[in-house]
Order: structure tokens, then sequence, then C-alpha cells
């Protein structure tokens, strides 16, 4: 078993073609309230995963366990998205992100918030895989969709300025066609945006 990635959050080890997450302890936390937490997170990422497998492409999950706080899935063999950006032209990356933006709204559509949507987060192989939904939830608010949203915008103007007007544009163009709120999540949006944008000037 080897270890591929670690965050705030978990460490994700590679074990013959599957992956195991593993919520990280947190030792600041009380023993029984950080157990309680980590056991509820672990249980709404499986079922957030549940969910979004009838919406959009997710790893399958094979095996989990609240009281050890493990999540066992297949392993998406393709590159992150956020790897392939560059290496492809302008038409080829407007058509990966305006298939993101729609599939972003189908999981709106459903009322789930992914929480950390990043080109990271993305994989791309025969289709673009939705991965980590450690940060998700459910909500029927129009905020946490813009929220959502001003987060893949950040995310490309972070790590892909050179393309990141287009890419978002592709984005937006996707979502509006699939969302079914489209106009009351992009004026609500707008103000996340604005809001993002005075605290950077501050």
């Amino acid at each position: 078993m080897r270890l591929i990635q670690q965050g705030a959050e978990a460490k994700v080890f590679f074990d013959d073609g599957t992956i195991l997450k593993e919520r990280i302890k947190k030792e600041y936390r009380h023993e029984e309230i950080d157990d309680s937490i980590r056991k509820s997170s672990t249980r709404r990422e499986v079922k957030l995963l549940g969910k979004a497998a009838s919406l959009v492409p997710v790893p399958k999950v094979i095996d989990s366990c609240d009281k050890e706080m493990k999540i066992k899935m297949e392993f998406i063999e393709g590159e992150k998205l956020r790897d392939v950006v560059e290496k492809v032209n302008s038409k080829e990356r407007k058509q990966m992100f305006f298939r993101v933006g729609k599939k972003i709204a189908k999981l709106h559509n459903a009322h789930i918030i992914h929480g950390d949507l990043t080109t990271s987060n993305l994989i791309v192989k025969d289709k673009i895989y939705f991965i980590d939904f450690g940060l998700g939830f459910v909500s029927t608010k129009v905020e946490d969709k813009a929220v959502d949203l001003h987060l893949i915008e950040r995310a490309l103007h972070s790590k892909h300025y050179k393309h990141a007007e287009e890419c978002f544009e592709a984005v937006v163009k996707g979502y509006r066609k699939e969302s079914k709120e489209f106009d009351k999540i992009w004026k609500r949006f707008e103000k996340v945006s604005s809001r993002g944008r005075y605290k950077e000037r501050k």
C-alpha cells in the first residue's frame, strides 16, 4: 500500500488497483468529538458518491467502514484535468470544460454540492470523473451552488490563468444548458464573486 496524497482531512493510498481513503485524526479536537466528526464525514462522503454515481462519472465505492473512517474505491487511471489543460488546443479545452459545466449542473440539480471543485479533483479518462467528495454535502440553497461555481472559477484563475477566461466561459455555457435554476444561481454567483474580489483588494 502506497501513500499517494495527503491533505488536511485525509490520507489516500494506492493498493493493488484500488484507492483507500483514510480520514486523519485531529489531535486538537477532543477524541470523542473527533471520532464522531470523522465517522459522520465518512458516511456522508459514501452517500454522496452513491447519489452522484447516477448523475456523473465517479469512482465506484468498493467498501467502507465508518468505525475506521476508511473508504475503499476503484482507482480511476487517467490524468488530472489540471495536467491536461496545457496539453490540448483551445477547441478541446472548451469542449472539456463545457462538459464539466454540464456535469456540475447535474449535481446541483440533485442538490449535491461538491465543495472542492478544482482541476485536481477532475480526472480525464474516457470520461471526465469527479473525485474527492470529502467536503461535499447536500443543499437546496442557491448560495451553496453559487459558491461551488465560484470555487472552480478561482481554481482556474489560480492554476491556469492563461486559459482561465475561456475555460470558465465554457463551464458557464455547459452549466446554463443543464441547470434547472440557472438565472437564480448566476445572479447569486455574481454577488459571491464580487465579495471575493472585495476581500482580495483589502
